[in-house]
C-alpha cells in the first residue's frame, strides 16, 4: 500500500484479466483503515468474478452457459441485475449491445479460442446467428430465473462486467465510510468526492493509436463514472482489410465504419460500459443519433483520413465536463484511464 500523506491512499491489482486501479482520499487512512479497504475491494470483485466470469467454470454463467436446457436456471440477483440493465441497452440499441454475441465472437478469433485462420463463411454465420440474440434471454427477477430459447446460447457479460465491477467497489468503499475515491478497472472509471488537497480527480481519454500514446483530452470528473469503447488495438487483417475485435450482432461481422473510440459519461458505471459497446457497434452517425436522443454524454473519435480524427460530443458531455490540461508528456495506460 502506499503512504497516507499525500492527496490520496492508491490500492492496485488484477481481476478479469486486467488490471484494477483505486485512489481513497479522506482522514483516518491508518493501517486498520487500510486493510479493511484492500479486503473490501478483492471480496468485491473476487464476487463479480465468482458469479459472472466465464473462465471459471463453477461460476454461474457458466454453468448457465453449460446447459442445454431451455428450462428456468436459478441465479443470484446480481447476475439478473447487471443482465438487466444489458437488455435494457439492447432494447434501446435495437440489438447492438448483445450478451449473446459470444459464438460470433469466437468465429472472428476474438474469443476464448485460437485465432480463426480465416473469416468464417457466411454460411457459419448465418449457422451462428440462429443461436445469438438477446430477445431470446428471459429474465424473471421475481423467482430468480434465467432462461435461454436455443440450447446453444451463451452469455458474456465481458462488454459490461468491468464497469459492473466499478460500481461494485465504489460500493464498498462507501460501506465502509469512504465518500472520495477514484476507481479504475480496465480502463473503466468512478470518480466521488475529492483529492485531500480539494483538487478534482483527473482523468483521461487517449488518442487512438495502436501504441500507448499521449492523451487526447484530460477532464475534472465530477461523482460520474467513464467508460470507454475503441477498435483500435484489438484487430487483426485479412486479404488487406481490417478486422475490428467489436462484432454487430445484428450482423455478425466486424464493425466497418470510422468510428475509433467512444467515451460514455453517467452515474453508473456499469450503465457507461454498456453504452460505450453499443454505440461503437451503432458507429458516428447512429450511435451519435441515439446518444443525443438518450441524453447521453457521450465523446466520439472519429478517423478522418489515414492519420486524422474529427472529435464530437453530445451536449450532454459538455455540460458535465471540464478539460484539464494534462502535464507534459503525460501518457496514458489504457483507453479511458485514471491520471489522479
Amino acid at each position: 500500500f502506499a503512504s497516507p500523506p499525500g492527496p490520496y491512499v492508491a490500492f492496485s491489482g488484477n481481476t478479469m484479466g486486467t488490471t484494477w486501479n483505486v485512489k481513497v482520499a479522506g482522514d483516518g487512512l491508518g493501517p486498520d483503515a487500510m486493510r479493511l479497504i484492500g479486503a473490501g475491494i478483492d471480496t468485491a470483485l473476487d464476487d463479480v468474478v465468482g458469479r459472472m466470469s466465464t473462465w471459471e467454470k463453477d461460476s454461474e454463467l457458466s454453468r448457465f452457459n453449460a446447459t442445454e436446457s431451455t428450462g428456468p436456471f436459478s441465479v443470484s440477483p446480481p447476475v439478473l441485475e447487471l443482465l438487466g440493465v444489458a437488455q435494457r441497452v439492447s432494447l434501446l440499441s435495437e440489438g447492438a449491445f448483445d450478451v449473446t454475441v459470444g459464438p460470433l465472437v469466437d468465429a472472428w478469433g476474438f474469443g476464448s479460442r485460437d485465432p480463426a485462420p480465416s473469416p468464417p463463411s457466411q454460411a457459419t454465420l448465418q449457422r451462428l446467428l440462429g443461436r445469438v440474440g438477446y430477445r431470446g434471454l428471459d429474465l424473471n427477477p421475481t423467482t430468480g430465473h434465467l432462461a435461454k430459447s436455443h440450447p446453444g446460447m451463451r452469455v458474456d457479460v465481458s462488454a459490461i462486467a468491468k464497469g459492473y465491477g466499478v460500481d461494485r467497489v465504489g460500493e464498498a468503499l462507501e460501506r465502509l465510510g469512504h465518500r472520495d475515491y477514484l476507481v479504475e478497472v480496465g480502463g473503466e472509471l468512478l470518480a466521488r468526492g475529492r483529492r485531500n488537497d480539494g483538487r478534482a480527480w483527473r482523468v483521461a481519454i487517449e488518442r487512438p493509436s495502436e501504441e500507448v500514446g499521449t492523451l487526447h483530452r484530460v477532464l475534472e470528473l465530477h461523482d460520474r463514472a467513464m467508460a470507454t469503447s475503441g477498435d483500435y488495438r484489438n484487430y487483426y487483417e485479412a486479404n488487406g482489410q481490417r478486422v475490428s475485435h467489436t462484432i454487430d450482432p445484428r450482423t455478425g461481422r466486424p464493425i466497418r465504419h470510422g468510428l475509433a473510440s467512444v467515451s460514455v459519461i453517467h452515474e453508473s458505471a456499469t450503465w457507461a460500459d454498456a453504452w460505450a459497446t453499443a454505440l461503437n457497434v451503432l458507429g458516428p452517425e447512429a450511435g451519435y443519433a441515439l446518444a443525443e436522443a438518450q441524453g447521453l454524454a457521450v465523446h466520439f473519435i472519429v478517423r478522418d483520413g489515414p492519420e486524422g480524427f474529427e472529435n464530437r460530443s453530445t451536449p450532454a458531455f459538455e455540460a458535465l465536463v471540464e478539460t484539464a490540461q494534462p502535464d507534459p508528456g503525460t501518457r496514458s495506460e489504457s483507453p479511458s484511464s485514471t491520471l489522479e
